[in-house]
């Protein structure tokens, strides 16, 4: 089996075996991150396969990008947990693995006997992580889909103009905070069983990723007792920090102090805004952002978006232009950021995202492309067959 935990791997979790029990996106995003860092991750998926193989458009080859996107360096096996011999397969897998990552809904493993209580019993070593939607208790029975996380948490009344109806994001937000928020509790449990021998549960949710995401919005109420509301593309806080518009088009720029300010009204021509007592201050640029909003886009008609961006950025200026995904991945690549790899090897590559760190020593790795339904059944087996099942005495470094 490929990234197998005899190889020979050099990544910051080589030697680490995560069971996967996830699907749709937190918990597989979380496990391709721990994968790309070098663990073993064997992918357990039901006869159906993960629900994102089926999300199309767009697809490659016949199959859904969306799974692409989070599936790469895994070993898939299918099992039917309802059939006595796959569960026991399912078992080997656990008690051979440091990790168990699952995001059933609450009470759903119970039945197979892999609830939280009985997987502590019976394999005190595991650290066992669990992604909800909405916690455990009064949240238990709601499914847990980013779209309900942005709708209830408030991120939908901050997004959009403010004018116009709440916006869900472009993307599923949450889903990523919330797999992020999933590998940071796992590392941390590793490191604290490294010193203790001892495994744990975790559990992370996506109500409580989106609060704590939320950051200044929702410290804001807490704090201050304040509501924020839609303000299309502005910043509550920050003026100007969003989009401007140039001779043909907008650009984005931000200014997060006084300095800053000044700065860029002396790059536009208009040093004596940058000391008008109306916008001297960020506070007194959020008072009065609509007159200083006129006479910024007055002076940035002189010239195209790009050639402000241009300009701006040879004077320090935090600006840019706004790009479509296509332009943004060229954007990256020019910056030498190399935003694109190559999953797998020769007719198997799948170009796929770059994982996001990089280490000076470790290795991060694309060495599987992501797998088939049941297509690592025999090399699963195998591996099961040749490696002993951990026990609370073993103590793996991290």
């Amino acid at each position: 089996m490929r990234n197998s935990t005899g190889s020979a791997t050099t990544g910051p979790l080589s030697g680490i075996v995560i069971a996967d029990f996830s699907r749709v996106l937190a918990g597989p995003y979380c496990t391709m991150l721990l994968a790309d860092m070098g663990a073993t991750v064997i992918k357990v998926e039901g006869p159906a396969g993960d629900d994102t193989r089926n999300w199309v458009p767009p697809h490659r080859d016949g199959v859904s990008t969306y799974y692409l996107s989070i599936n790469r360096n895994k070993n898939s096996i299918m099992l039917d947990m309802s059939n006595a011999e796959d569960l026991e397969t399912a078992y080997s897998i656990i008690e051979r693995a440091d990790v168990f990552v699952e995001n059933f809904k609450p009470g759903g493993l119970a039945k197979f006997g892999l609830d939280q209580e009985a997987v502590a019993e019976r394999w005190p070593h595991l650290i066992h992580a669990s992604i909800t939607g909405f916690g455990t208790e009064g949240g238990s029975s709601m499914p847990g889909y980013d779209l309900l996380a942005q709708a209830v948490s408030g991120m939908m009344t901050l997004t959009g103009d403010a004018d116009g109806p709440p916006q869900r994001a472009g993307v599923a937000v949450f889903d990523v905070m919330t797999g992020l928020h999933a590998t940071v509790a796992i590392l941390g449990a590793l490191q604290e069983r490294n010193l203790t021998g001892r495994g744990q549960h975790v559990g992370v949710n996506l109500l409580s990723s989106a609060v704590s995401g939320l950051v200044n919005q929702t410290m804001g109420y807490a704090g201050a007792g304040n509501v924020p509301t839609r303000m299309g593309n502005d910043h509550p806080s920050l003026f100007p920090y969003g989009p401007l518009r140039a001779a043909d088009r907008e650009i984005v720029i931000c200014c997060g102090n006084d300095v800053q300010f000044q700065r860029f009204t002396e790059a536009l021509g208009i040093t004596e805004v940058g000391i008008d007592p109306r916008f001297a201050t960020m506070a007194d640029r959020n008072a009065n952002r609509e007159e200083l909003r006129v006479i910024l886009e007055q002076a940035l008609a002189a010239r195209t978006a790009d050639e402000w961006f241009e300009e701006l950025q040879k004077k320090g200026i935090a600006c840019s232009p706004i790009l479509n995904v296509a332009e943004g991945l060229q954007f990256a690549q020019r910056l030498g950021l190399d935003p694109i790899v190559q999953a797998g090897d020769g007719m198997d590559a799948v170009p796929t995202i770059k994982h996001p760190a990089t280490f000076s020593r470790s290795e991060i790795r694309y060495d599987k492309a992501p797998p088939a339904l049941d297509g690592d059944r025999e090399s699963v087996l195998e591996w099961i067959s040749s490696n002993p099942q951990r026990t609370a005495d073993d103590k793996l470094a991290v």
